[in-house]
């Protein structure tokens, strides 16, 4: 049942595409190339790369039903491009009416492969099999890769033949700058040549394959099962490697997470632009972080809190109408269900009390700054005022980050709703069904910096958000989107070479999620389901690399105690300030100079420091936390002025009536005699 809503849901989350186009069953943000009569030509002739087209009309039954198998092998072959192009030509427009006829489509659909640096008379090759499924065609491409000779070999397309152990074993103990890996087959396979060819976008790794039949190699590599992987190290040290899995996926994917293995960047002329954009900012000061990929951390989770609060809510003035109503409904929601309590917990608890009995219909935005940096010096309230990357550090500043810990927190929420279902009740949010996306859909939409980000994000939940019904549904919804966007933006400006956009979670961290069905990948979602619960889960936090709350220091013990007093005399208390004062400046000086995004949290500590009580924190000149009801100081000198002058008025009025009660005694004494 599940599998089933969630294949309905992927249909339905890409329909809209297809009605949006109108006649077209492909759009640009398909991974393949629609061609038309204008750039047909000039695509296919002379290129450095082979081409197949399909030629279909967009009024057939036949291709309409084909047209996600199409559509997901040009993503399955989306690395492919630089040896081997997938496209589409629509023989239905009027346009290209001419050019089908130029080139003899006949019938619908009908596949032409083009070599490279084929002269413009060529017409291309007609595919005539009967099978169309996605590993019979790929496996076409293989073969129309390796039927090029010499003289028109793809400019970018890698050796796919087979190396003999004479090439090979030499290799063995040599250094090198690269990672070189031989992968073992039977002849028939085409495991291997497809394993180059999903490597060709990266660098820092050369695949070789190598057949069964070749004893030789076997003996020296001990190897006895294909298909088989084999890794010569750049050191010049060489390991036989363990896959869970001897499938094309698993073989890829392991050797794209290698140390030092990138991907290439789109924008890059050449692997050496590409190494340089990899390389980590020598200029930031920010010291890399070890973590493991297993866990999630909650500074990361602290830091998108940080920054959501302090930057991105900051560019509004004044929060008032909807989004002061979304703003409470995302302070409530993660009130409820952030894990493991603390003073983060504490904060959003006590900024969702406040925002809740408020009557205002507008707040300024520096109301919401004071509470979130705890000008009120209430105990047990803190939120770190600095950006820790752990799990979304990047290679170099502006990667990563930001983005990367908001679609961890949302995960984070979707799971903890899943384990906590009575965790929203009698907050408002409890009668909707994906209470977790609906809020995360309406934040980004009106607070998101990135306006186009934004924008994709809310066409992907208009089109299918609704279809969700229940909370595992929600968890896997928001995971298949989180693909979604790292299968878009692969390769380009804004992917990480030293941490790639890739289809996640990869098979080092759950080989199970991972099924291959006619040869096509697969997820196994029911797997899918049960890691995700187990990854983002309350138990799989991490709090290394998080700040700290400051301590209060505990009062010094008296060994001659005196009678509590509630007020001191007024040189006692100046002489204390000034004690303070000098202290203060003493440790000041002793300290080494604080990095910027520590001195909020600094100041904040000298303000703690000094609250030993109540009275205490209102000598040291930050607000009070009287009764939980959150005066601050303001709140009390104003109090004090308004019950001294109460008092004034009451002495006022208990005189003026005992005068005049006086003046009636003596009248009425003197009438009397």
């Amino acid at each position: 049942m599940l599998r089933f809503w969630f294949e309905a849901a992927v249909v339905l989350w890409l329909v809209p595409a297809s009605v949006c186009a109108a006649a077209r069953l492909y759009t640009e943000e398909d991974p393949l190339m629609i061609l038309s009569s204008s750039s047909l030509k000039p695509a296919v002739s002379n290129s450095s790369s082979a081409w197949l087209v399909q030629f279909y009309s967009s009024w057939c039954g036949h291709c309409i039903q084909y047209s996600s198998t199409w559509r997901a092998l040009a993503q399955d072959v989306k690395d492919w491009q630089q040896a081997v192009s997938v496209a589409v030509l629509d023989c239905a427009q009027e346009e290209n009416f001419d050019v089908c006829k130029d080139y003899s489509i006949k019938f619908y659909p009908t596949f032409k492969y083009f070599r490279a640096h084929s002269p413009e008379t060529d017409r291309g090759t007609t595919y005539r099999g009967a099978d169309r499924e996605i590993q019979s065609v790929r496996q076409l491409m293989v073969n129309i890769l390796q039927n090029h000779t010499k003289l028109d070999w793809p400019d970018h397309c890698p050796p796919l033949e087979a190396y003999s152990s004479v090439q090979l074993l030499p290799l063995l103990g040599q250094r090198s700058d690269h990672y070189t890996a031989i992968i073992v087959e039977e002849p028939d396979s085409y495991v291997g040549r497809e394993v180059i060819l999903d490597l060709l976008q990266y660098s820092g790794v050369q695949v070789r394959r190598a057949l069964s039949s070749d004893l030789p190699l076997l003996d020296a590599l001990k190897i006895t099962a294909f298909p088989s992987i084999y890794l010569l190290n750049p050191n010049g040290t060489h390991t036989h490697l363990h896959v869970q899995k001897r499938l094309r996926f698993f073989f890829s994917s392991l050797l794209r997470t290698l140390p030092g293995v990138q991907r290439r960047l789109k924008s890059s002329s050449s692997s050496s632009d590409g190494q340089m954009v990899a390389l980590p900012d020598k200029h930031s000061t920010e010291p890399w972080r070890d973590f493991d990929r297993s866990k999630v951390y909650t500074a990361d989770l602290e830091s998108a809190l940080h920054y959501l609060l302090r930057v991105e809510l900051a560019t509004h003035n004044t929060l008032e109408g909807e989004e002061l109503k979304i703003f409470k409904d995302f302070v409530t929601l993660v009130a409820k269900l952030y894990p493991g309590g603390g003073s983060v917990v504490k904060l959003m608890e006590t900024l969702s009390d406040w925002l809740l009995s408020l009557p205002l219909q507008r707040i300024p935005y520096q109301a919401v700054l004071d509470l979130v940096d705890n000008k009120m010096r209430i105990s047990g309230v803190f939120l770190g005022a600095e950006l820790r990357w752990v799990g979304c550090q990047g290679s170099r500043a502006g990667l990563r980050g930001y983005p990367c810990s908001l679609w961890t927190l949302f995960h984070v929420l979707t799971v903890q709703h899943d384990a906590t279902p009575t965790a929203l009740d009698n907050t408002a949010l409890e009668g909707e069904a994906a209470a977790v996306l609906q809020v995360m859909r309406r934040y980004i939409r009106t607070f998101f910096g990135c306006e186009q980000c934004g924008r994709h994000f809310e066409q992907a939940a208009a089109a299918s958000v609704e279809t969700v019904q229940s909370r595992e549904q929600q968890i896997l919804w928001l995971w298949n989107q989180h693909n979604m966007v790292n299968y878009r933006l692969a390769g380009s400006l804004s992917d990480d070479p030293l941490f790639p956009k890739a289809p996640w979670p990869s098979p080092s961290l759950c080989s199970s999620c991972h099924e291959e069905k006619n040869g096509v990948h697969v997820w196994n979602y029911e797997n899918v389901l049960l890691f995700l619960r187990r990854h983002f889960g309350a138990s799989n936090l991490s709090p290394k690399y998080s700040l700290t709350p400051p301590r209060l220091p505990a009062p010094p013990a008296d060994p001659d105690p005196e009678p509590a007093q509630t007020s001191r005399p007024q040189e006692d208390e100046k002489e204390q300030r000034g004690g303070e004062r000098k202290e203060a400046e003493r440790r000041a000086e002793e300290q080494p100079e604080p990095r910027p995004g520590h001195q909020a949290l600094r100041g904040e500590e000298r303000g703690l420091g000094g609250t030993g009580g109540g009275a205490a924190g209102g000598a040291g000149g930050g607000g009070v936390w009287i009764l939980g009801l959150g005066f601050n100081s303001l709140d009390m000198s104003l109090c004090v002025v308004l019950y001294v002058c109460s008092c004034l008025f009451l002495m006022l009025l208990f005189f003026f009536f005992k005068v005049r009660s006086r003046r009636w005694k003596l009248r009425h004494s003197r009438l009397h005699v």
